[in-house]
Protein backbone atom coordinates (compact mmCIF):
# COMPACT_ATOMS: atom_id res chain seq x y z
CA UNK A 1 0.00 0.00 0.00
CA UNK A 2 1.30 3.44 -0.89
CA UNK A 3 -0.29 6.79 -1.60
CA UNK A 4 -0.31 10.30 -0.17
CA UNK A 5 -0.12 11.15 3.52
CA UNK A 6 -0.38 14.58 5.15
CA UNK A 7 1.37 14.97 8.51
CA UNK A 8 0.91 18.05 10.67
CA UNK A 9 3.78 19.10 12.91
CA UNK A 10 6.35 17.48 10.63
CA UNK A 11 9.20 19.76 11.71
CA UNK A 12 10.25 17.60 14.68
CA UNK A 13 9.50 14.56 16.82
CA UNK A 14 6.74 12.16 15.83
CA UNK A 15 5.87 14.07 12.67
CA UNK A 16 9.39 14.17 11.33
CA UNK A 17 10.00 10.49 12.08
CA UNK A 18 6.69 9.54 10.46
CA UNK A 19 7.57 11.51 7.32
CA UNK A 20 10.85 9.63 7.05
CA UNK A 21 9.20 6.23 7.57
CA UNK A 22 6.50 6.75 4.96
CA UNK A 23 8.89 8.12 2.32
CA UNK A 24 11.05 5.06 2.93
CA UNK A 25 7.99 2.88 2.25
CA UNK A 26 7.28 4.60 -1.08
CA UNK A 27 4.66 7.15 -0.04
CA UNK A 28 4.35 10.77 -1.05
CA UNK A 29 4.38 12.91 2.09
CA UNK A 30 3.01 16.39 2.73
CA UNK A 31 4.58 17.81 5.86
CA UNK A 32 3.18 20.90 7.54
CA UNK A 33 4.56 23.13 10.26
CA UNK A 34 5.34 26.73 11.13
CA UNK A 35 9.12 26.50 10.79
CA UNK A 36 9.82 26.79 7.07
CA UNK A 37 13.57 26.25 7.43
CA UNK A 38 13.02 22.83 9.02
CA UNK A 39 10.61 21.79 6.28
CA UNK A 40 13.17 22.88 3.68
CA UNK A 41 15.85 20.79 5.40
CA UNK A 42 13.53 17.77 5.49
CA UNK A 43 12.69 18.26 1.82
CA UNK A 44 16.40 18.33 0.97
CA UNK A 45 16.86 15.09 2.94
CA UNK A 46 13.85 13.17 1.61
CA UNK A 47 13.75 14.42 -1.98
CA UNK A 48 10.80 14.90 -4.35
CA UNK A 49 8.55 12.48 -2.43
CA UNK A 50 8.29 15.10 0.33
CA UNK A 51 6.38 18.37 -0.04
CA UNK A 52 6.69 20.83 2.84
CA UNK A 53 4.06 23.51 3.48
CA UNK A 54 4.73 26.17 6.10
CA UNK A 55 1.65 27.65 7.79
CA UNK A 56 -0.09 27.88 11.16
CA UNK A 57 -2.94 25.37 11.40
CA UNK A 58 -4.66 27.46 14.06
CA UNK A 59 -5.30 30.02 11.29
CA UNK A 60 -8.32 28.80 9.32
CA UNK A 61 -7.67 31.01 6.28
CA UNK A 62 -4.01 29.99 6.10
CA UNK A 63 -5.01 26.33 6.34
CA UNK A 64 -7.54 26.64 3.52
CA UNK A 65 -5.09 28.48 1.26
CA UNK A 66 -2.28 26.00 1.92
CA UNK A 67 -4.44 23.00 1.05
CA UNK A 68 -5.84 24.70 -2.05
CA UNK A 69 -2.29 25.36 -3.28
CA UNK A 70 -1.09 21.75 -3.05
CA UNK A 71 0.50 20.62 -6.34
CA UNK A 72 -1.37 18.13 -8.52
CA UNK A 73 0.71 15.14 -7.46
CA UNK A 74 -0.08 15.73 -3.79
CA UNK A 75 -3.80 16.52 -3.78
CA UNK A 76 -5.54 13.18 -3.23
CA UNK A 77 -4.65 12.70 0.43
CA UNK A 78 -5.18 9.12 1.64
CA UNK A 79 -4.07 9.58 5.25
CA UNK A 80 -4.23 12.56 7.58
CA UNK A 81 -1.99 12.38 10.65
CA UNK A 82 -3.03 15.03 13.15
CA UNK A 83 0.23 15.20 15.04
CA UNK A 84 0.75 18.94 15.68
CA UNK A 85 0.33 19.68 19.36
CA UNK A 86 2.06 20.94 22.45
CA UNK A 87 2.04 21.10 26.23
CA UNK A 88 3.08 24.23 28.08
CA UNK A 89 4.22 24.22 31.69
CA UNK A 90 4.08 21.68 34.50
CA UNK A 91 2.56 23.85 37.23
CA UNK A 92 -0.81 23.18 38.93
CA UNK A 93 -3.82 25.13 37.68
CA UNK A 94 -3.68 28.13 40.09
CA UNK A 95 -0.13 28.94 38.95
CA UNK A 96 -0.57 28.62 35.19
CA UNK A 97 -0.66 31.56 32.79
CA UNK A 98 -4.08 31.66 31.10
CA UNK A 99 -2.32 32.30 27.77
CA UNK A 100 -0.64 28.88 28.01
CA UNK A 101 -4.02 27.20 28.40
CA UNK A 102 -5.40 29.11 25.43
CA UNK A 103 -2.39 28.21 23.28
CA UNK A 104 -2.80 24.51 24.05
CA UNK A 105 -6.50 24.61 23.15
CA UNK A 106 -5.79 26.55 19.94
CA UNK A 107 -3.07 24.18 18.76
CA UNK A 108 -4.27 20.82 20.05
CA UNK A 109 -7.96 21.27 19.24
CA UNK A 110 -8.70 24.23 16.95
CA UNK A 111 -5.82 23.51 14.59
CA UNK A 112 -6.77 19.85 14.34
CA UNK A 113 -10.38 20.72 13.59
CA UNK A 114 -9.38 23.24 10.91
CA UNK A 115 -7.33 20.84 8.84
CA UNK A 116 -9.58 17.82 9.43
CA UNK A 117 -12.69 19.68 8.30
CA UNK A 118 -11.02 20.94 5.12
CA UNK A 119 -9.69 17.48 4.21
CA UNK A 120 -12.78 15.40 4.98
CA UNK A 121 -14.22 15.54 1.43
CA UNK A 122 -10.93 14.23 0.02
CA UNK A 123 -10.58 11.57 2.71
CA UNK A 124 -14.12 10.36 2.01
CA UNK A 125 -13.37 10.27 -1.71
CA UNK A 126 -10.19 8.28 -1.10
CA UNK A 127 -11.72 6.06 1.61
CA UNK A 128 -8.78 7.16 3.68
CA UNK A 129 -7.53 7.14 7.26
CA UNK A 130 -7.47 9.78 9.99
CA UNK A 131 -4.86 9.24 12.71
CA UNK A 132 -5.14 11.53 15.73
CA UNK A 133 -2.22 11.74 18.17
CA UNK A 134 -3.80 11.78 21.61
CA UNK A 135 -1.98 10.78 24.81
CA UNK A 136 -2.25 8.59 27.89
CA UNK A 137 -2.95 11.95 29.57
CA UNK A 138 -6.44 11.58 28.08
CA UNK A 139 -7.05 8.72 30.54
CA UNK A 140 -4.77 9.25 33.51
CA UNK A 141 -4.65 12.66 35.25
CA UNK A 142 -1.43 13.91 36.78
CA UNK A 143 -0.27 17.08 38.52
CA UNK A 144 0.17 19.88 36.00
CA UNK A 145 -1.57 17.95 33.23
CA UNK A 146 -4.85 19.88 33.58
CA UNK A 147 -5.61 21.49 30.20
CA UNK A 148 -3.14 19.39 28.20
CA UNK A 149 -4.87 16.21 29.38
CA UNK A 150 -8.23 17.79 28.63
CA UNK A 151 -7.26 18.56 25.04
CA UNK A 152 -6.04 15.02 24.52
CA UNK A 153 -9.26 13.60 25.98
CA UNK A 154 -11.08 15.73 23.41
CA UNK A 155 -9.00 14.18 20.63
CA UNK A 156 -9.86 10.68 21.77
CA UNK A 157 -13.59 11.42 21.97
CA UNK A 158 -13.51 13.32 18.67
CA UNK A 159 -11.92 10.26 17.04
CA UNK A 160 -14.80 8.07 18.23
CA UNK A 161 -17.41 10.61 17.16
CA UNK A 162 -15.80 11.13 13.76
CA UNK A 163 -15.72 7.40 13.15
CA UNK A 164 -19.44 7.24 13.97
CA UNK A 165 -20.22 10.11 11.58
CA UNK A 166 -18.19 8.51 8.77
CA UNK A 167 -19.52 5.00 9.33
CA UNK A 168 -20.40 3.41 6.00
CA UNK A 169 -18.10 5.68 3.98
CA UNK A 170 -15.01 3.49 4.21
CA UNK A 171 -12.98 6.01 6.22
CA UNK A 172 -10.99 4.64 9.15
CA UNK A 173 -10.21 6.69 12.27
CA UNK A 174 -7.60 5.87 14.91
CA UNK A 175 -6.55 7.56 18.14
CA UNK A 176 -2.95 6.81 19.14
CA UNK A 177 -2.22 7.49 22.81
CA UNK A 178 1.48 7.43 23.74
CA UNK A 179 2.99 7.58 27.19
CA UNK A 180 6.45 8.95 28.01
CA UNK A 181 8.25 9.87 24.80
CA UNK A 182 11.57 11.69 24.60
CA UNK A 183 11.28 14.35 21.90
CA UNK A 184 11.59 18.11 21.52
CA UNK A 185 8.01 18.25 22.86
CA UNK A 186 9.32 18.05 26.43
CA UNK A 187 11.78 20.89 25.92
CA UNK A 188 8.89 23.08 24.74
CA UNK A 189 6.88 22.11 27.80
CA UNK A 190 9.66 23.10 30.19
CA UNK A 191 10.21 26.44 28.47
CA UNK A 192 13.57 25.38 27.02
CA UNK A 193 14.98 24.09 30.32
CA UNK A 194 17.21 21.24 29.15
CA UNK A 195 18.05 20.07 32.67
CA UNK A 196 14.38 19.86 33.66
CA UNK A 197 13.61 17.99 30.44
CA UNK A 198 16.45 15.52 30.99
CA UNK A 199 15.34 14.89 34.58
CA UNK A 200 11.90 13.78 33.38
CA UNK A 201 13.55 10.82 31.63
CA UNK A 202 16.29 10.09 34.15
CA UNK A 203 16.52 6.33 34.65
CA UNK A 204 13.76 5.71 32.09
CA UNK A 205 14.00 4.12 28.65
CA UNK A 206 11.22 6.16 26.98
CA UNK A 207 9.30 5.65 23.77
CA UNK A 208 11.04 7.24 20.77
CA UNK A 209 9.72 9.14 17.79
CA UNK A 210 10.59 6.14 15.61
CA UNK A 211 8.42 3.91 17.82
CA UNK A 212 5.44 6.16 17.09
CA UNK A 213 6.26 6.36 13.38
CA UNK A 214 6.36 2.56 13.23
CA UNK A 215 3.02 2.39 15.05
CA UNK A 216 1.38 4.82 12.61
CA UNK A 217 2.73 2.83 9.68
CA UNK A 218 1.37 -0.38 11.20
CA UNK A 219 -2.08 1.23 11.55
CA UNK A 220 -1.93 2.35 7.91
CA UNK A 221 -0.88 -1.13 6.79
CA UNK A 222 -3.93 -2.95 8.14
CA UNK A 223 -6.41 -4.44 5.64
CA UNK A 224 -9.19 -2.08 4.62
CA UNK A 225 -11.78 -4.02 6.62
CA UNK A 226 -9.85 -3.42 9.89
CA UNK A 227 -10.20 -0.22 11.94
CA UNK A 228 -7.92 0.34 14.94
CA UNK A 229 -10.19 2.45 17.15
CA UNK A 230 -7.52 3.40 19.68
CA UNK A 231 -4.05 2.29 20.60
CA UNK A 232 -2.37 3.09 23.92
CA UNK A 233 1.35 2.49 24.39
CA UNK A 234 3.84 3.20 27.17
CA UNK A 235 7.50 2.44 27.85
CA UNK A 236 8.02 -0.57 30.09
CA UNK A 237 9.29 1.80 32.81
CA UNK A 238 5.93 3.58 32.96
CA UNK A 239 2.66 2.34 34.44
CA UNK A 240 -0.64 3.81 35.64
CA UNK A 241 -0.59 6.58 38.23
CA UNK A 242 -2.04 5.77 41.64
CA UNK A 243 -4.86 7.73 43.22
CA UNK A 244 -3.84 10.83 45.15
CA UNK A 245 -4.99 11.00 48.75
CA UNK A 246 -5.03 14.17 50.84
CA UNK A 247 -4.75 13.34 54.55
CA UNK A 248 -5.83 15.88 57.11
CA UNK A 249 -3.63 16.25 60.17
Amino acid sequence: MSGIILITGATSGFGQATARRFVKEGWKVIGTGRRAERLEALSAELGPAFHGVAFDITDEDATEKALAALPDGFRNVDILVNNAGLALGTAPAPQVALKDWQTMVDTNITGLLNITHHLLPTLIQQKGIVVNLSSVAAHYPYLGGNVYGGTKAFLRQFSLGLRSDLHGKGVRVTSIEPGMCETEFTLVRTGGNQEASDNLYKGVNPITADDIANTIYWVASQPKHVNINSLELMPVNQSFAGFQVYRES
